[in-house]
């Protein structure tokens, strides 16, 4: 989230209508053999809404079939209980909020779709003052093609909550914030609130995500930070999510687990990155095993950080040198490729998955191995250096 999270706005159920539904999905293609026609069958009559067997039922040589507009609802299948072929990332049957989603170009709408393409029930939780654009966005199908799951489906919300993780109960907000006209017309959006509204609604989760940050003063050097301004940082940006864990973990199922996203400014020097972020995720990353530890003994919650290289998100563009990091990145990090937010969604897929079972308490990163590096080897004074380049 660019912007401290707020009070007020009425638990918005996001169940997509027709509009909702209007597909820019690619075709996607299944080739069909009839010794293979009954399994897929099933497969593909749960998945793509498909009623009629009379294509799959006359023998004839295997043939591009394509389906187009077909929408999977991001939840456990009839077919949850067979098994997949080869080891798959599977999290059919599990259901997960992801707190910090207002727009489809960040982390969390990327997480959101692994988690989907995965097969899981997903839910999101969405800054009040964002909450009608992210509504209206999805409702007016603006989203829709970044909707698009590796089959040629959709992706489906199954709610969005409005959320501010600064706060977490109401007696905790301000007159100022109760009454600003940014969070007219929401309810129960403070953390405690926003949990048992969900617990209410679903019963239960599997998988937390934080996907929050905000620096009120991200641009100062943290000499010309002020005491508030830190303060600020680290609620918005760490303790949220310790108190999101504190609220969810009770309505977590046993095995669940729990991720956050970090930076390399927690543990190096990125000029620029100011405002008390940096202290933020170093506290972020230190309470990451702290609470696996805890949540481990007590919930069996596994708790883990990514630590992601930079995006062109929305909320990084505010910090106003997201270009210069890209390019650093691009030029000094192991692998010169600009990083994609489906890389990073993919690794949280993993995290939360059956086959990070053993994962705890660990700092992930994704950066394209830019963590590893000592120097930044586009300086000058390498010049010399028979330095290897991507070709």
């Amino acid at each position: 989230m660019a912007a401290t999270a707020t009070p007020g706005t009425h638990v918005a159920s996001m169940k997509p209508g027709a509009a909702l539904r209007r597909s820019h999905a690619k075709p996607c293609v299944a080739f069909l053999g009839a010794e293979r026609r009954e399994a897929s069958w099933a497969k593909l009559a749960s998945s793509s809404h498909v009623s009629s067997r009379d294509s799959l039922s006359r023998k004839r040589a295997p043939e591009p079939v394509a389906f187009r507009n077909a929408v999977t609802r991001a939840m456990a299948s009839v077919n949850e209980s067979r098994p997949l072929p080869g080891l798959p990332v599977d999290l059919r049957g599990k259901r997960a909020f992801i707190a910090g989603v207002a727009d489809d170009n960040g982390y969390g709408w990327a997480i959101a779709k692994s988690l989907a393409a995965a097969g899981a029930e997903i839910l999101v939780g969405t800054w009040v003052p964002a909450l009608n654009i992210f509504e209206s966005s999805l409702r007016r199908g603006k989203f829709d093609e970044s909707r698009v799951l590796p089959d040629g489906s959709l992706m489906e919300i199954n709610k969005v909550y409005p959320l501010d993780a600064v706060f977490d109960s109401l007696e905790d907000v301000p007159e100022d914030i109760r009454t600003n006209k940014r969070y007219a017309g929401s309810s129960k959006w403070t953390v405690q609130e926003v949990a048992e509204s969900v617990k209410q609604d679903f019963g239960s989760i599997d998988i937390l995500v934080h996907s929050l940050a905000n620096g009120p003063e991200v641009t100062k050097p943290l000499l010309e930070t002020s005491r508030n301004g830190y303060l600020a940082a680290i609620s918005a940006s760490s303790y949220s999510f310790v108190s999101l864990l504190r609220h969810f973990v009770p309505i977590m199922n046993p095995g669940g687990a729990s991720i956050s996203l970090t930076y390399i400014a927690s543990e190096r020097i990125i000029p620029g990155y100011g405002g008390g972020m940096s202290s933020a995720k170093a506290a972020l990353e230190s309470d990451t095993q702290v609470l696996a530890f805890e949540a481990g003994r007590k919930h069996k919650v596994r708790v883990n950080t990514i630590s992601a290289g930079p995006l062109r998100s929305r909320a990084a563009k505010a910090i106003g040198f997201i270009d210069m990091m890209i390019d650093y990145s691009l030029e000094n990090a192991p692998l010169q490729k600009e990083l994609s937010a489906e890389e990073v969604g993919n690794a949280a897929a993993f995290l939360v998955s059956p086959l990070a079972s053993a994962i705890t308490g660990t700092v992930l990163y994704v950066d394209n191995g830019l963590n590893a590096m000592g120097v930044g080897v586009d300086s000058p004074i390498f010049e010399n250096l028979d330095i290897p380049k991507s070709k």
